[in-house]
């Protein structure tokens, strides 16, 4: 578990498009003062990160075919990457997330929207 680590350790390879980090600092750690310089990227694929504030979510994740694998269940304080494949949601209880991912948004062009599972599929 990375939560009792101090410094700064990435969840995501180098190569994604976004990073996650965990970052655990004593106090008094002092984080030099800089800013980001321009540097060219190419992005093609969209990833997106969402932190849940509060309430409880079921995300159903898909490969690149589009076939079910596996669900999970957020709640408040959970943080997820989504870097790959497809992925559902359904809300359990009202839920607060904060969606952070690469822009500018593309509209329809940014998705292909699919059937996925449904609760009565043993989710």
């Amino acid at each position: 578990m990375i939560s009792g680590r101090r410094g700064c350790s990435f969840f995501t390879p180098v190569n994604y498009s976004q990073q996650l980090a965990y970052m655990h600092h004593p106090v008094g750690k002092i984080i030099e003062s800089h800013l980001h310089e321009p540097v060219p990227r190419e992005v093609i694929y969209t990833q997106e990160v969402l932190l849940v504030k509060r309430g409880k979510l079921r995300v159903d994740f898909y490969d690149d075919s589009q076939r079910f694998l596996e669900s999970r269940i957020l709640s408040g304080g959970d943080v997820i990457l989504l870097a790959s494949g497809g992925h559902g949601f359904e809300v359990l209880e009202e839920v607060e997330m904060i969606e952070v991912k690469q822009g500018p948004y593309a509209g329809d062009q940014d998705k292909t929207r699919f059937n996925g599972v449904s609760t009565e599929d043993g989710n």
